[in-house]
């Protein structure tokens, strides 16, 4: 259980981190191709550092899987988000959806994960 909260965190980390950088980042106006490349790359150096930090607690599936998903299409999405000034009025209300965005995402690869494997029954 505590494993499966530690997912969702770090999911969680790594959405608000993502789009608080990308936020500092991307201004209203800057040409849309190229904030969501820089929007990719900060979400790969993101997740990449992030991910590794925390890897020894979680494990490397955990962390990095779910992260390069946040991170890359995150980023792209949230570069997108900002250079049409189109995204939230708030550094608080950003930083909920990079939350919720990274919530959705963990579950999103735990549901695929689960289809893929199957039910696991503890026979400890």
């Amino acid at each position: 259980m505590l494993f499966a909260l530690g997912d969702y965190l770090f999911g969680i980390l790594v959405g608000v981190v993502t789009t608080l950088a990308v936020r500092a980042i991307v201004w209203p106006g800057m040409d849309m191709v190229i904030a969501m490349l820089v929007g990719m790359g900060i979400g790969m150096v993101l997740h990449l550092v992030l991910g590794l930090m925390l890897a020894p607690l979680l494990g490397m599936f955990q962390t990095m899987v779910s992260a390069a998903f946040i991170g890359m299409y995150g980023g792209m999405l949230f570069a997108m988000r900002d250079s049409m000034a189109a995204g939230s009025a708030t550094l608080a209300a950003a930083a909920l959806v990079g939350a919720v965005f990274g919530a959705i995402v963990v579950l999103g690869v735990k549901i695929y994960d689960r289809a893929l494997r199957g039910a696991v029954l503890d026979a400890g």
